[in-house]
C-alpha cells in the first residue's frame, strides 16, 4: 500500500513545527539581517526588513546587546559586533593555530634570542594567545592572557591595517570606547603604510627603550587573524646580537610560514598590486589625510 502524499506533507509540516524555535529562529534572523546590511539599523529598520512589528524584536535586541552580539552604535541604531567572528576562531580554528604556531614559535625566539607573542584581537584589546620566553633567561615579555591595547601597539595596529574598510572602521571604534585618548586623526593614513609595507617595525610608546616589530597571520581572504610579535630589547652586553633589521627578515618568515600552515596564500613582500591600488584608493577617498 502507497503513502498517500497528502499524509506524509502533513506529517513532516507537524513534525517540523514541534521542532521549531520560535524565538531562536527571531534571533538568528536578526543577527544575520544586521550581518547583511552596510549600515547600522534601527528597530524599525530590522522590524520592516523581517516582517515583524518592533514589539515582536524589542526583547530579542535587548538579549542580544545584553549578550555582546550586537551593540548600540547610535541613539536609536544597532550594529553587529565581532563577537560572531571570536566564537568562529575559538574552536577548533584557534587550537589549530596555536598547534601551529607553538614549534615556529619556539624556533624563532631561540634563533633571535628574544621573546615572542601572538596576540589576536577581541571587543576593543588584543589578548595574547601564546608566548615564548627569551632562551638565555634575560629580556622582555608579555604574559599569556594579557590585554593589551590597539591602536598604540604595533601588533594592535598590524590587526587593524590587515582588514576589510568596515571590519576597520569598526574595530577603530570598539578601542576608541576602551581608549578614547588613544584616539589618532592619521591612523588611516599609518595603517595604510602598514598595509603597504607588510609589517610594522616602531620603538615602543610604552617601554622605553624597547623596539616592537610585529607581522601579520592571514587567513585565506589575507585578513590578520592574529599578529605575530618580537619585543626587542637590547642587550648591552652582547655585541654579537641580532640587529634589528635581521629581527625583521627571521619575523616575516616566520609569520609567513605560519600563514601558509593555515592555510593562506602569502607573498615575501608586502601587498600584490591589486591590493596596493585599492589602498591607494581608499586614501584617495579620505582626502590623503
Amino acid at each position: 500500500m502507497k503513502d498517500d502524499p497528502n499524509e506524509v506533507k502533513t506529517v513532516a509540516e507537524a513534525e517540523g513545527r514541534s521542532y521549531s524555535a520560535p524565538a531562536l529562529e527571531k534571533g538568528l534572523d536578526i543577527l544575520e539581517t544586521l550581518c547583511r546590511s552596510d549600515k547600522p539599523l534601527s528597530q524599525k529598520d530590522l522590524a520592516q526588513r523581517l516582517g515583524r512589528s518592533v514589539g515582536e524584536i524589542y526583547r530579542m535586541v535587548t538579549c542580544l546587546v545584553n549578550r555582546d552580539y550586537v551593540a548600540l552604535v547610535d541613539e536609536t541604531s544597532y550594529g553587529i559586533t565581532t563577537k560572531l567572528f571570536e566564537l568562529a576562531h575559538v574552536n577548533p580554528p584557534t587550537h589549530r593555530l596555536l598547534f601551529e604556531a607553538t614549534p615556529i614559535m619556539q624556533r624563532l625566539a631561540s634563533e633571535l634570542d628574544q621573546s615572542c607573542h601572538l596576540t589576536v584581537y577581541g571587543q576593543g584589546k588584543q589578548v595574547v594567545l601564546s608566548k615564548v620566553d627569551t632562551p638565555s633567561g634575560m629580556g622582555f615579555a608579555v604574559r599569556a592572557g594579557a590585554e593589551l591595547d590597539v591602536i598604540i601597539s604595533a601588533s594592535g595596529r598590524v590587526l587593524l591595517a590587515f582588514q576589510d574598510e568596515e571590519t576597520r572602521k569598526l574595530r577603530i571604534e570598539e578601542s576608541l570606547q576602551r581608549r578614547p585618548e588613544q584616539a589618532d586623526p592619521q591612523i588611516d593614513t599609518i595603517l595604510d603604510k602598514i598595509r603597504v609595507a607588510g609589517y610594522e617595525s616602531s620603538p615602543s610608546v610604552q617601554v622605553r627603550g624597547l623596539w616592537a616589530v610585529s607581522f601579520p597571520i592571514l587567513d585565506t581572504q589575507r585578513s590578520a587573524i592574529a599578529a605575530l610579535t618580537v619585543p626587542y630589547a637590547e642587550r648591552i652586553d652582547q655585541m654579537q646580537r641580532k640587529s634589528i633589521p635581521e629581527v625583521s627578515e627571521a619575523l616575516g618568515a616566520a609569520a609567513r610560514t605560519l600563514s601558509a600552515r593555515i592555510g593562506a596564500v602569502v607573498s615575501s613582500t608586502g601587498l600584490n598590486p591589486m591590493e596596493k591600488e585599492n589602498v591607494l584608493k581608499r586614501s584617495l577617498r579620505s582626502g590623503g589625510r
